[in-house]
């Protein structure tokens, strides 16, 4: 049985195939690797969102980084579809596949812990805005010990991205950078990023222009040429490399076999 541990990320975003990745998972587990699945949802949170009046809002910091506006009430319509709806929807297709899935937030266990932020800066019109009602945090620390024992206990371990603060409180968190932080923390030898397109491009949305192969150096030259969500990616990328994880691929999570097929190295496959 293999040793090294696979941490898949699942976009959250619509047109990634769940389904495909699940079929895929059982095949790849059943060869003895090593997997954990970190997942998204924010498309499911944008739907509940529009559904009970309250529709998603996105801010983008000075930096030109955009996510998801989190007050209060926006917490709980994200744990209700992300923790609730995403989650427990991932783990009955693993169940019915035969796979003994854990369904599990980064609250329970305090297995992802971040650190809240006090303010956050947001660019309106050209002005800068100060916002102090977020909740959305920074994670310092992954219970790696946690995921071990479920993994060597035999469950698959299926991670939503909600944090816990220092002082308890649900936190939401970029998908990308907390499936980053547990490949860190569980030293895996490689961490996916399936997404609705197939990997990095050099000009978006051209992907004839796919960069199959970008050595960690180049990293701060590819965030300034990402755009969009491609960001966070390229962002967790970079911190997992650092973090000492062997390789990071971003891959197209819209096909047959996308674990596999990342695996065999079609995306952009970043060490």
């Amino acid at each position: 049985m293999s040793d090294s541990i696979i941490v898949v990320k699942l976009g959250g975003t619509e047109g990634v195939d769940f389904s495909a990745i699940c079929a895929d998972a059982v095949e790849i587990l059943k060869k003895g690797q090593k997997l954990i699945l970190v997942h998204g949802g924010s498309a499911e949170a944008n739907a509940l969102g529009e559904a009970v009046g309250n529709p998603p809002k996105f801010i983008t910091s000075p930096s030109g980084y955009s996510s998801r506006y989190t007050d209060r009430k926006t917490l709980e319509i994200f744990l209700m579809a992300v923790n609730g709806k995403v989650n427990s929807l991932l783990v009955e297709q693993l169940h019915r596949l035969g796979v003994n899935a854990f369904g599990l937030s980064g609250m329970d266990g305090r297995l992802m812990q971040a650190t809240r932020k006090d303010s956050i800066q947001s660019i309106e019109n050209g002005k800068r805005k100060i916002i102090r009602d977020d909740y959305t945090g920074k994670i310092e620390q992954v219970n790696s010990e946690l995921l071990h024992m479920l993994i060597n206990a035999g469950y698959l371990p299926v991670v939503a991205p909600v944090a816990v603060s220092m002082q308890g409180e649900a936190l939401n968190v970029d998908a990308d950078r907390a499936a980053a932080m547990v490949a860190a923390a569980v030293k895996a030898e490689t961490l996916l990023l399936l997404t609705a397109v197939p990997g990095l491009m050099r000009n978006f949305p051209d992907e004839s222009t796919l960069i199959r192969q970008l050595p960690q150096a180049q990293l701060p030259m590819a965030l300034e040429a990402a755009q969009g969500r491609m960001k966070k990616k390229v962002l967790g990328a970079e911190e997992a490399l650092q973090g000492g994880v062997g390789r990071v691929i971003i891959a197209d999570g819209r096909i047959q076999n996308p674990i596999s097929n990342a695996i065999n190295g079609n995306g952009t496959v970043i060490q």
